[in-house]
């Protein structure tokens, strides 16, 4: 049986993940490789199953991305789902969340070409610290933080960003300083640890710790985020969450594409992701 993996022509970075899961599928019998999404040499129907991994790019260029998912699952098994992508890949997800009863990290969409001021924004919200991003991004993609002093600064790079596509404007938890950001990783039903990860803006370079325990209330937030999908749709997910000023953890962002799972800090979740994907074969 054969897996592809599927990852980007240019990565920008290193995934950690990618030759311990390669070797834990081979141990296991499969024939798998990494394969770009974007490399047009490569015959997805040669693949019993696609496993979306490191398609890191794919924000420079959603609208193909999109198309290649709906090409690629129209002759293999695509994991996660088209339907998973589609809904995923562009921030709005935040919103209906809310919507749905999930505490989010507060958080305001603006549509391209919006002409809102970023003070207006801050005024309105009683916000005094800001991120601002891309609606579609990925590893903190144009990714920038600001306060009052630094609104001018501020408005410039919102209004660079709606120029070319929608926005997001979001309050800034200093928690994530202190206790960290929390990104929980789930796999094939079931949440297998977590990782502290320090703030990462624009430019900057991804840390994270060792494997840490799951709070209750972030386990439970966690789920909570996660029950729109039916049993077995989804092999894998992060829900990356911070605490606010009243402690309580909010969801900064629900990863069904293309996360790291931190494999290198569990070993245990390695094992199972890799089960995971041969049982999808059975």
């Amino acid at each position: 049986m054969r897996v592809f993996l599927a990852t980007c022509r240019r990565l920008p970075e290193p995934d950690p993940d990618q030759d311990l899961l390669l070797a834990a599928l081979q141990e296991r019998g499969l024939v798998a490789r990494m394969a770009a999404w974007d490399d047009s040499a490569v015959s997805w129907a040669e693949a019993d199953l696609v496993v979306l991994r490191s398609t890191w790019d794919y924000y420079s260029s959603p609208v193909e991305f999109l198309a290649w998912a709906e090409r690629a699952s129209g002759v293999s098994r695509l994991l996660n789902p088209v339907e998973v992508v589609r809904w995923n890949h562009h921030k709005r997800y935040l919103l209906e969340l809310e919507r749905g009863g999930v505490r989010v990290v507060p958080t305001a969409l603006l549509p391209r070409g919006a002409r809102t001021s970023l003070l207006e924004i801050m005024g309105v919200r009683r916000w005094s610290d800001v991120v601002v991003k891309p609606a579609i991004s990925a590893s903190s993609f144009r990714t920038a933080r600001f306060d009052r002093q630094s609104v001018a600064l501020g408005n410039e790079h919102l209004a660079s960003i709606v120029a070319v596509g929608d926005a997001l404007v979001q309050e800034y938890l200093p928690s994530v300083e202190r206790y960290g950001e929390r990104a929980l990783v789930w796999i094939d039903g079931e949440f297998t640890h977590a990782v502290r990860k320090h703030p990462r803006l624009m430019g900057g370079v991804e840390a994270v710790s060792q494997a840490q325990p799951i709070a209750p209330d972030e386990r439970a937030l966690g789920e909570m985020a996660l029950a729109g999908w039916k049993p077995g749709e989804l092999l894998y997910a992060r829900v990356d969450m911070a605490r606010d000023q009243e402690g309580r953890p909010r969801v900064m962002e629900l990863e069904l594409i293309e996360p790291s799972l931190f494999l290198l800090q569990d070993p245990a979740a390695l094992t199972r992701m890799a089960e995971a994907i041969s049982g999808r074969l059975r």
